[in-house]
């Protein structure tokens, strides 16, 4: 009983830190799938919720019975060799630019917050990284077993602080401008791209569990997790709207309003949920280059953060503000056949 609790609790801060990455910790995801378009933003967040726990069980479940190596065998498995590859080659492309953007953000947090030069930052995020991918999975799940729970802790206190804010209420009264087409579209797409991006950890770790309750329960507490942090980075940032919008890390300002000291350590929460998330794609980028080029992982791991890096000279503010939206609208079409496809759960 104590080792399945276990691994429900490693599947379910797996699931949140693979999640929560760069544009999640640092408000931009929050704010432009869900907070700018006001009061909807609550409804969309729990639209969210749902998918995170529907299709993460699904994936993983999946990802168990077929006892996949990667993200490519899942895919194969869901929608045919053809269609299947196909996929995984554009997984391919998408993770490589959403490393990018996570080494980039991890950047901006050493130049925007602690005073050091964008490129020092890039190289210690690209140091940490390979010393810490050499252990495989079981670093993974030990970052995230250390980071998610602080994470969660501290997000209690942001919306603790937030009800003591004149306008706590802001998120209920809150109006947009903008389609409410665009709103209702939104919790799809955040779900379709995050989704499709986590199959690079979710696959290999539920093919590494095979107890069907485990699979369940961790992504049933790891999908209210990611909707209880949505909600309340919404809460959060609803009040401080619209001059919220001028950061390039909107939580990094509310921190600010919670004191030196904790907002130096809500800032190292944040670079620490951009580096889970980090070494989560790089790690999924690896197991799927190895079956194709046959390179030891310790080289595919180098040349992957030397691309990584070499893209993160174009910024973090740019890299997310074109890709993500881009990745998003592709990815709904893997959301799609993820919904429609019925799996058959037999033994090989």
């Amino acid at each position: 009983m104590r080792k399945r609790a276990g691994n429900v609790l490693h599947i379910a801060f797996t699931y949140m830190g693979t999640i929560v990455g760069a544009g999640f910790a640092t408000g931009q995801e929050i704010l432009q799938f869900f907070t700018k378009f006001g009061y909807w933003g609550t409804f969309t967040i729990a639209i969210a919720t749902g998918l995170f726990i529907w299709l993460g069980t699904k994936m993983m479940l999946v990802a168990s019975e077929i006892r996949a190596k990667s993200y490519e065998d899942l895919n194969i498995a869901l929608f045919g060799p053809r269609f299947g590859r196909l996929i995984s080659h554009f997984m391919l492309v998408v993770l490589l630019g959403v490393t990018a953007v996570m080494l980039a953000g991890a950047g901006t947090i050493f130049y925007e917050h602690w005073n050091l030069p964008y490129q020092v930052g890039l190289l210690i995020t690209i140091a940490g990284s390979f010393l810490l991918l050499r252990k495989g999975m079981k670093a993974i799940l030990t970052v995230n077993a250390i980071v998610v729970p602080v994470m969660l802790l501290f997000t209690v206190l942001v919306i603790i602080d937030t009800f003591q804010t004149p306008g706590s209420s802001k998120f209920i009264t809150l109006t947009t401008d903008h389609s409410i087409w665009a709103a209702w579209a939104s919790p799809f797409l955040y779900t379709a791209f995050n989704l499709s991006l986590a199959q690079a950890v979710l696959v290999p770790l539920g093919a590494e569990i095979r107890d069907k309750k485990t699979i369940v329960a961790g992504s049933w507490a790891g999908g209210i997790g990611i909707g209880f942090m949505l909600m309340a980075g919404h809460f959060a940032l609803s009040v401080y709207m619209p001059g919220i919008q001028q950061f390039a890390i909107p939580m990094g300002g509310i921190a600010r309003e919670l004191g030196y000291y904790v907002q130096f350590i809500y800032i190292f929460l944040i670079f620490s949920e951009i580096f889970t998330t980090l070494i989560a794609d790089i790690y999924g980028l690896t197991l799927q280059l190895e079956e194709r080029l046959k390179w030891s992982r310790e080289m595919l791991t180098l040349g992957i953060l030397a691309l990584c890096y070499l893209a993160s000279q174009i910024g973090f503010g740019p890299l997310l503000s074109t890709l993500y939206p881009l990745f998003g609208l592709i990815s709904l079409g893997w959301l799609y056949l993820m919904v429609r496809r019925k799996v058959s759960y037999r033994h090989s």
